[in-house]
């Protein structure tokens, strides 16, 4: 694999959880639909498991191919961006009512 489809790769996974958790929080704020909440949590839970899911698969890969390990690691950085906004747009939701 290249390095820039490395990085596009953490790009793409970073915008399309962004994406998506804006969605979630946006639509619940405008509608005050429940179903955006609960869309919300359910996206939460299963982008922790795919960001952590590619930051593990990233990091094998930097070990065994160690003349791709700066592009791995610029990867998983862009990846760990989604960590604050999580954390901000949970406690945004869990202070709604």
């Amino acid at each position: 694999m290249k390095d820039q489809h490395i990085i596009n790769m953490g790009k793409i996974v970073f915008s399309l959880c962004c994406l998506l958790g804006n969605i979630c929080l946006f639509g619940y704020l405008f509608t005050k639909n429940g179903d955006f909440a609960i869309y919300g949590f359910i996206l939460l839970v299963f982008a922790t498991f795919l960001n952590l899911l590619i930051i593990i698969i990233l990091f094998i890969y930097s070990v065994l191919y160690e003349t791709r390990s700066e592009a791995c690691v610029k990867a998983i950085g862009i990846l760990m961006l989604n960590i604050p906004i999580a954390v901000i747009y949970a406690l945004i939701g869990l202070n709604l009512n």
